[in-house]
């Protein structure tokens, strides 16, 4: 049976989009917009003269930066809050169960605390350091998207690289180190314990607790001593700590009766916690579709 042209475009640009929407979440910090973001350029894909492109994976992604620049600028054009107000959207898997198309989403990741720091740059800037730094696009592909010279694009992502590096904590990479410092901090919260706590955690630790608009979105606590007076809320024994991945690294999804009401990512460094990005927001956690959690 003969595959009608527009099946086989279809075919070859599903095989590409688990990482157009890599690319796309890196951009937006949004599961849900980055989706938007990859059927935008299907879109144009279908629309366009497919048999004069060259290299599909590398017209793909630029269109896909383009159409991300594009929405970033709207936002700011909308006067909307910045996104640096709240947490991006956690990617959270189980750790006994592989998503491929979750591995490509967080291949060469370092966490939620990364894409919290991508939140803060501007759309150039952003742009450039995701394809760049984290996709290879070369700058003589990334300037037209940007309006810029390469050498300028060159600039934007350093720029936006330098910010980064002294911005977003490295996690150790070994996982089972980091879940052994996050199940120390469970036991320690759960019982109270702060001397534990104090050991567990960097003297500088900062935790970002994004409880939406009813808690006034992001809210931000420094050091060691008062983020373990805020963990002891896990002493609360109706709610009950799963483990997962978010983000590619060591984290909780904490219920209550069965009914998730946060997720936790921990970025763990020389042993001990340097970040903690907690989303407790119940309209975006809904919208996770957190289900099938390990016990």
């Amino acid at each position: 049976m003969t595959v009608a042209p527009h099946d086989f475009l279809a075919d070859e640009f599903e095989g590409h989009r688990p990482h157009l929407k890599a690319v796309a979440y890196r951009m937006l910090g949004s599961l849900a917009e980055a989706e938007d973001a990859v059927q935008e350029a299907w879109l144009r894909l279908a629309r366009s003269d497919a048999g004069a492109i060259g290299n599909l994976g590398g017209w793909l992604t630029t269109v896909v930066g383009r159409v991300c620049l594009d929405m970033l600028r709207a936002r700011k054009g909308r006067g909307e809050e910045p996104l640096e107000a709240h947490l991006p959207d956690p990617v959270v898997s189980r750790e006994d169960r592989a998503d491929p198309e979750q591995e490509v989403l967080l291949a060469d990741s370092v966490g939620l605390a990364l894409q919290v720091v991508l939140e803060s740059l501007a759309p150039a800037e952003r742009l450039a350091f995701v394809l760049h730094d984290m996709f290879g696009l070369p700058f003589e592909e990334i300037a037209p998207i940007v309006d810029r010279t390469p050498a300028t694009a060159k600039k934007l992502a350093s720029r936006a690289r330098l910010r980064v590096r002294g911005a977003a904590p490295a996690s150790d990479s070994d996982q089972a180190g980091q879940r052994r410092v996050v199940d120390a901090f469970q036991a320690a919260a759960r019982d109270g314990d702060f001397d534990a706590l104090l050991a567990i955690l960097d003297p500088d630790v900062v935790l970002r607790a994004d409880g939406g608009e009813l808690t006034g979105g992001l809210r931000i606590t420094r050091g060691a001593a008062a983020v373990s007076r805020q963990a002891m809320a896990f002493r609360r024994a109706a709610v009950v700590g799963h483990r997962v991945l978010v983000n590619g690294i060591a984290g909780l999804v904490s219920t209550m009766e069965g009914k998730p009401v946060s997720v936790m990512s921990f970025t763990v460094a020389e042993g001990r916690i340097v970040a903690i990005d907690l989303l407790a927001d119940p309209e975006r956690l809904s919208r996770l579709h957190l289900t099938d959690l390990p016990g």
